[in-house]
């Protein structure tokens, strides 16, 4: 056989070789790529317990939040600063943003870790904390929201906390981000001494409670 002849029988099953050895292509979720905003496999809560420091912690480690975010809502002046909150002159409440994947984690849970965690019968107040800012909101992002929270104060909390509830229970407007260092804020700074006199014991407390809803690793 001429040797023209011989590689024109072998190359095709060479080159089929060299297609089926190659690396597989790997098919990946595009949504997990995109910022957390934009992806519509996710739902979006908004709570106001008083310091955000500790609430973000807190939400952090439950399984199926992505995503969460100190800030600012409630108020009447735009893009406020920490400084202009902490001095009660924009009506804002210290808050956070979750973003979370209702198929892990449903809004009622976050609901019941949000009045288990904080104390809800106190106006403008949690612990040594005094002021507007840290009063105690549930924003609501749709009626179904709404419904779900008017039913945890009533019901769940009701039953958790011997004196009146006072959370606000009110529709959604605007959630502005607080200053850089403000965010992964107890992550970030464990040795600052409100973490550890603080947000140390709620988190340690947090975790014996909703253990069977954390996070697996850390993420």
């Amino acid at each position: 056989m001429k040797r023209s002849g011989f590689f024109g029988l072998v190359l095709p099953f060479f080159m089929w070789g060299l297609i089926s050895c190659a690396p597989k292509a790997t098919i990946t979720d595009k949504s997990m790529d995109m910022p957390v905003e934009n992806r519509t496999d996710l739902e979006v809560a908004t709570l106001a317990g008083g310091c955000f420091w500790c609430i973000e912690a807190i939400f952090q480690e439950l399984n199926g939040v992505i995503k969460v975010e100190s800030g600012f809502s409630g108020g009447h002046l735009p893009n406020p600063t920490y400084k202009q909150v902490c001095y009660e002159n924009t009506g804002h409440a210290e808050a956070v943003q979750i973003y979370f994947d209702p198929k892990l984690i449903s809004y009622d849970d976050l609901l019941k870790v949000f009045f288990t965690v904080h104390d809800p019968t106190t106006l403008n107040r949690q612990g040594n904390d005094v002021g507007t800012q840290y009063r105690s909101v549930v924003f609501y992002h749709n009626d179904q929201q709404k419904q779900a929270a008017e039913s945890a104060k009533s019901d769940f909390a009701t039953a958790l906390w011997d004196d009146p509830i006072v959370t606000e229970i009110v529709p959604f407007e605007t959630f502005y981000t607080a200053e850089n260092y403000h965010q992964d804020y107890y992550n970030l700074n464990p040795n600052q001494p409100y973490c550890r006199v603080i947000i140390n014991p709620k988190v340690e407390k947090f975790r014996k409670q909703f253990a069977a809803k954390l996070k697996k690793t850390n993420e």
